[in-house]
């Protein structure tokens, strides 16, 4: 499936914009885990504010390779699961980082149009530098 290497090939792209052109021009993410507070459960945005949410995230991380790619087609061809680690660095720190995900991709016209993200808030929070803003969300605050 083109848009599924599009996509890996574009998370470790040094260019955020390669990321941003796997999506349709309106798009919705979901993430089920996401702690409310910390993260939105779902976000309706565009194209080019992801491509600006993309750019943001890359002036504090850089995504350096991919592993443990599985790509799951399913019945139905405009669905497809993904599941890849992604390994990361911290400009600020040089820290390494890894987060795990599994993704449920809906394509509309080669497109990604809508995105269920399983990931775990804890190792994200954790990447970020963003602990204690979890446990403030997590505990009600």
């Amino acid at each position: 499936m083109e848009i599924v290497d599009r996509f890996l090939a574009a998370v470790v792209s040094p260019d955020p914009g390669d990321l941003a052109d796997c999506y349709a021009e309106h798009v919705v993410i979901e993430m089920p885990f996401a702690v409310p507070g910390l993260v939105p459960p779902r976000v309706e945005t565009t194209r080019e504010e992801l491509r600006a949410r993309f750019r943001a995230g890359t002036a504090v991380r850089r995504y350096t390779e991919l592993s443990g790619v599985r790509v799951h087609e399913c019945a139905d061809p405009a669905t497809v699961v993904l599941e890849y680690d992604v390994h990361g660095l911290m400009h600020a720190t040089g820290e390494r980082f890894v987060l795990r995900f599994v993704m449920v991709m809906t394509l509309r016209d080669g497109l990604i149009a809508h995105t269920r993200d399983y990931t775990d808030p804890i190792a994200g929070a954790r990447a970020l530098g963003r602990l204690p803003e979890l446990a403030n969300a997590l505990a009600g605050g």
